[in-house]
């Protein structure tokens, strides 16, 4: 399960590096939006509110403690956000526009897929995973292609572990390289 969906906010107690700083910071913007209204979307921006504040405070306070490293990670990291809130943007456009060309809309989906207003709105959204069975039904009903529904992004500690073993494999002639990570831009 995504550490970074709407349910497992709450849980995070820190934030452990660039990329999810980058996007805590991503999700606390898309929650504006929301609160506006749905008041129990507060809490839960505030929760990311407070944890960005103390990342940036453990990190990012000391211009002369900061390395070249560790604005490169940044720099990778909004990248690397950037281009998952591109794919998600695109995805719920593509729906909707689906959607309307059926003469539907976001809540007629919710009642196909089986799942509450709200929970649809998260989906649609990318505050909440879409289960592989939700896309399989948005694939075949609207005929989207499953690489506009399914993204193909490797997250940072999974290719690092991919490497690591490829690594420790004789007569390997492969690897992941940073762009194979999350960015699918050609």
């Amino acid at each position: 399960m995504d550490k970074f969906s709407i349910q497992n906010l709450q849980k995070i107690t820190s934030l452990t590096s660039e990329l999810e700083y980058e996007k805590a910071s991503s999700l606390f913007l898309q929650l504006r939006v929301l609160v506006k209204n749905n008041k129990s979307y507060e809490p839960i921006r505030n929760h990311l509110r407070d944890l960005i504040k103390n990342y940036e405070k453990d990190n990012w306070s000391d211009e002369d403690r900061l390395s070249k490293d560790q604005i490169k990670e940044s720099d990778l990291a909004e990248t690397l956000v950037e281009a998952e809130n591109m794919f998600s943007q695109r995805r719920k456009e593509l729906i909707k526009m689906k959607l309307k060309e059926a003469g539907l809309n976001q809540n007629d989906l919710a009642k196909i897929l089986g799942h509450r207003k709200g929970y649809m709105s998260e989906l649609i959204n990318g505050l909440r995973p879409f289960s592989k069975d939700d896309l399989v039904v948005i694939n075949r009903l609207f005929k989207i292609k499953f690489e506009d529904l399914i993204p193909a992004f490797i997250n940072q500690e999974r290719a690092s572990y991919i490497n690591k073993t490829l690594a420790s494999l004789s007569n390997n002639k492969i690897s992941l390289t940073e762009r194979d990570y999350d960015l699918q831009v050609d």
